[in-house]
């Protein structure tokens, strides 16, 4: 019986400038960053700023009413005005009510507009970056950057968090109000403010420990699901779901744990903060049965007015553990966020892009008619320390059709991910048209080549809105392309047409549909040269024979590079390019190359029993 050996489990390490950074609670270098998306929304905070101390006011009244209704009405007999010290302190709530709704909707309000400009910047940056951005960075952290930590700064305002500064105002108010009414009273009182300062400061390191794990484990849970759920197919054909179960169940252990962390800090910060102001209050009563004197009366309403004050300047300490929490975790989704803003590798292609620099001035062709479209001189490429193209000369003539052939990770894909500008060279030369493509803009650029690949996407939308994607092309010119490629018999066997609704990913078409859709895709755009990476792999031979007179209409009179691997493809192109190992090692026709018996007549009996076994 065979058996299997489990993968280890994996270790979650915090990196710097990752998962693991954690700022301050308040960080006023993060918040300069913020404010370009909160200041369109200054008025609104404004508005808040000015109701804030009404709110506050109309709350501390509360206990002076209630003492000076004490003094000069109940301890005096005068129980007729009661009425009207009742009247005075309801009219005091529902004034104070009112004043805290306007004051919670204009903060929430500015909040959610801020996290709405927010969202939409970090989207359209990650739009805007270059493929190798993507190569270094998990989507699933990405994800969390545009979910997680953007409703980390969203909490911010919805729970509150940001009246901290209320809070801080709030207690020094209270301060005042009781030194004015009792100054050796309220001196009593804050002889216990040293301890709740140590506690306080305990607290924060306790929480600031807990949350830097909760952050780093809530990533890679999202990144480790991310990954198995995008390939599902694999987890589930080869038996790993039980080995994926297992994995994500220790990183979510240790998410468990973290939080546990911080639950036992809040508990006792909670419970401690309840206990020195109980203490508080133990000390006010204790000097007050020790009070003996002619106005021993007089004290009763100061008494009962510190007990409130007390307790209301307690309770913003006993939150603060929540909005610490909140705060800190803030600050790290704004430090995380802001890394991912002040990353700078335009892809050049979209409008920030441009935006970032000037945007060149579209070159003359420096071209004559017997010039080649395409021109590559010495171009070298890596991804990493492994050189994946060592010097590529090509040149490829304006309306030919050039097949490029080679073993996998000969570098047949990377010299079109080049040409199209999804990387950058490391060095040489590409010129389209003899202008260098670099001087060319972006969407010039990616106007006039034209991709179709074995991998098609499609989005969830309707079919027409899969083949336009985003641009005004007419209705009746979807329809020709459809027409064209094949693609309307397919919809006419399915009782569709171009309104067609397409799910996530596209996964109620067939393979062979989904190319079917890429082709119409490039026919309507009409660029000026056509890249076939593989183009056909994923479609039957049926369905191949049926796109085989759209795809000869498309490439006439075009420039097009193809890069296959049926026979019949190949053997019809004006140029062969033969790779190996990031060199071109041959050129010429089929015949030449077949004749010349080197390394491309080898590929060619792989390519015949390939196509045999296929038929």
């Amino acid at each position: 019986m065979a058996t299997t050996t489990a993968a280890p489990a994996p270790k979650v390490t915090a990196t710097p400038g990752e998962e693991a950074v954690l700022g301050k609670a308040y960080d006023l270098e993060l918040l300069r960053k913020l404010w370009p998306f909160v200041r369109p929304h200054r008025k609104l905070l404004v508005v808040w700023a000015m109701v804030m101390p009404i709110t506050i006011g109309l709350e501390l009244a509360l206990p002076l009413l209630f003492a000076y209704a004490l003094k000069h009405h109940i301890l005096t007999g005068e129980l007729d005005k009661l009425p009207l010290d009742a009247l005075a302190y309801v009219g005091i709530i529902a004034a104070q009510g009112l004043s805290g709704l306007t004051e919670t909707w204009f903060l929430q309000l500015a909040g959610q507009r801020t996290m709405h400009a927010l969202r939409i910047a970090i989207f359209d940056h990650v739009l805007a970056q270059r493929a190798a951005f993507f190569d270094r960075i998990p989507v699933g952290r990405l994800m969390t950057r545009m979910t997680n930590d953007i409703e980390s700064l969203n909490e911010m305002f919805a729970q509150g968090a940001i009246t901290l500064l209320s809070d801080v105002v709030k207690m020094i108010a209270i301060v005042g109000v009781m030194l004015w009414m009792d100054a050796k009273l309220t001196l009593l009182v804050l002889l216990t403010m040293p301890l709740l300062a140590v506690l306080v400061e305990y607290a924060r390191r306790l929480m600031r420990a807990s949350f830097r794990q909760i952050r780093v484990r809530l990533a890679a849970m999202n990144a480790f699901a991310q990954e198995h759920l995008s390939g599902i197919k694999v987890v589930q054909l080869l038996g790993r779901a039980s080995t994926a179960q297992r994995e994500y169940d220790e990183i979510n252990a240790g998410h468990r744990d973290a939080y546990l962390g911080q639950i036992r800090a809040d508990a006792w910060m909670y419970a401690l903060v309840e206990a020195i102001g109980t203490l508080a209050i133990a000390v006010v009563i204790w000097y007050a049965a020790g009070y003996r004197g002619a106005s021993e009366a007089a004290l009763i309403p100061t008494l009962w007015a510190f007990i409130e004050y007390i307790n209301k300047f307690f309770v913003p300490v006993r939150d603060l553990s929540q909005k610490y929490a909140v705060m800190q975790g803030a600050m790290a989704a704004c430090e995380r966020i802001f890394q991912l803003l002040d990353t700078h590798e335009f892809d050049g292609g979209g409008p920030e892009a441009e935006a970032a620099g000037k945007r060149p001035a579209r070159p003359e062709p420096r071209t004559g008619p017997g010039d080649p479209a395409i021109a590559l001189e010495g171009v070298h490429f890596s991804y990493g320390a492994e050189p994946v193209l060592r010097g590529v000369d090509l040149k490829v003539t304006r309306g030919a059709t050039v097949a490029i052939v080679g073993a996998t990770g000969s570098g047949k894909s990377t010299l079109i991910k080049l040409l199209t500008r999804l990387y950058e060279r490391d060095t040489g030369s590409i010129q389209l048209d003899g202008v260098d493509i670099r001087d060319l803009p972006m969407g010039e650029l990616r106007r006039r080549i034209t991709v179709v690949s074995q991998d098609v996407l499609l989005f969830a939308g309707t079919l027409g809105e899969n083949i336009a994607l985003g641009q005004p092309f007419e209705r009746s010119q979807l329809d020709q392309a459809i027409r064209r490629v094949g693609l309307d018999r397919a919809l006419t066997r399915r009782g569709a047409d171009i309104d067609a609704k397409v799910t996530e990913r596209g996964s109620n078409f067939s393979a062979g549909e989904r190319q079917l859709v890429a082709f119409a895709r490039a026919l309507v755009r009409d660029p000026e040269i056509l890249i076939l990476d593989e183009a056909t792999a994923h479609v039957d031979p049926e369905a191949e024979q049926l796109i085989e007179r759209g795809v000869a209409e498309l490439m006439r009179g075009r420039t097009t590079l193809v890069i296959a691997h049926r026979l019949s493809t190949i053997r019809n192109s004006d140029l062969i390019v033969v790779m190996d190992r990031g060199l071109v090692v041959e050129q010429g026709t089929h015949e030449e190359l077949v004749a010349r018996g080197g390394y491309y007549a080898t590929l060619e009996r792989t390519f015949r029993r390939a196509d045999a076994h296929e038929a």
